[in-house]
């Protein structure tokens, strides 16, 4: 069984607080928050992640888990990025996808312009390369030393989403964050500045947009867009700035073609294996009910399955003959006779294979086998058909 953890793990005082999903095994995926926002940010969207990924969400210092003394007045999206690095390392994460949003989108731009060998892949969402120059954040700095947070609170609904629609308990994360913290945190915004760095991301890079977001509007994507080689955009209509919370299901989406990119290759392989007329009498009954299903097919099965190639397609061909023929799935047996002949295995070696699986998966179970695969051999016409 795939080891799995779901469980926040910290070392108090020294590491961002974080909270980590999904296999051990999978490749992992690193999710930033927005200033005044705790990982809960991504409630509606790490756990469907984590069903292909290992997900790693965390706190900025001062909100939610995290200790507001990680970082200090002054402070840079540096430094944070620093934090992130470390946090990574002491789970054994050396090379990771990444989403962040606003200022965790910033710190992902800052660790593929300095720190390129640790990034796979990114994803920036409503976010921007600049933050409209220091001094408004300075003053918010200020202001938050001075008076702490609740005034801000009161109007967090309205700038982080569109009218009438709000998430009470991310408001409650921003009245509830440390003032130092959240200061510093507006010290780092007002210095970030990296629109000259970005022609030097190599990372594949996914640029989103809340379109109704008054804090980074669509042209700041875009900006990022047009420097990043190779940088795609998506607009995202009825969102504002938090899109991970008003719009859970479209940023799934996104991220998950982005990110899964296995799901692409793994319907190549798919239709290579077992025929495009099989996969697409497949596509055409697919349904609403089962889509996700099918994508797990491609993604997982054929797209990081059937596309390792420590085994040939041969071997892989004889491996799953032989598990259906033990667990009586004839119905996909026969499928797969066909793709074993389409991996180039002969009739003779098809026989074979059935032959050993009367010795360990025991006679009646192989006699089923031989019959149904005389079938599929015979309808094909096959002269070697056993």
């Amino acid at each position: 069984m795939t080891s799995r953890t779901d469980q926040p793990a910290v070392t108090e005082g020294t590491l961002l607080h974080h909270r980590a999903e999904g296999a051990l095994s999978a490749p992992p995926l690193l999710l930033g928050p927005s200033l005044g926002t705790s990982l809960a940010l991504w409630d509606k969207v790490a756990p469907e992640l984590s069903v292909t990924h290992r997900v790693v969400r965390w706190d900025l210092p001062g909100h939610g888990g995290s200790p507001a003394s990680l970082i200090g007045p002054g402070a840079t999206v540096g430094d944070l990025a620093a934090l992130v690095l470390a946090l990574a390392d002491s789970l054994g994460i050396d090379r990771f996808s990444y989403a962040g949003v606003s200022l965790g989108g910033a710190v992902g731009l800052h660790l593929a312009v300095h720190h390129p060998e640790r990034v796979e892949k990114l994803a920036v969402i409503c976010s921007s390369a600049h933050f409209n120059g220091a001094k408004p954040w300075e003053e918010r700095a200020a202001l938050v030393r001075a008076e702490g947070l609740a005034g801000l609170a009161e109007s967090a609904g309205s700038r982080w989403f569109t009218p009438g629609f709000t998430v009470p308990e991310l408001v409650e994360d921003h009245r509830t964050a440390d003032p130092d913290g959240y200061a510093a945190c507006c010290d780092a915004l007002a210095a970030f500045d990296i629109r000259e760095l970005l022609p030097r991301i190599g990372a594949a890079t996914l640029l989103v947009a809340g379109r109704e977001d008054p804090a980074t509007p669509p042209a700041h994507l875009r900006e990022i867009a047009d420097a990043v080689p190779g940088a795609a955009l998506v607009e995202i209509p009825g969102a504002s700035h938090l899109a991970p919370a008003q719009r859970p299901e479209t940023v799934l989406t996104v991220l998950r073609a982005h990110f899964g990119g296995d799901a692409g290759r793994g319907m190549e392989v798919r239709r290579q294996v077992l025929g495009d007329e099989h996969v697409d009498r497949a596509q055409a009954r697919q349904s609403a009910f089962t889509a996700r299903f099918q994508d797990f097919i491609s993604r997982y099965a054929w797209g990081e399955i059937w596309t390792d190639e420590t085994l040939a397609r041969r071997e892989r061909s004889m491996i799953t003959m032989t598990a259906l023929v033990a667990h009586g799935h004839y119905d996909e047996l026969a499928m797969h006779v066909r793709a074993a002949r389409r991996n180039g295995l002969t009739p003779e070696e098809i026989g074979a294979v059935l032959l050993q699986t009367a010795v360990y998966c025991g006679v009646p179970a192989a006699n089923s086998a031989f019959a149904v695969a005389q079938r599929v051999l015979s309808e094909e016409g096959d002269p070697g058909a056993p």
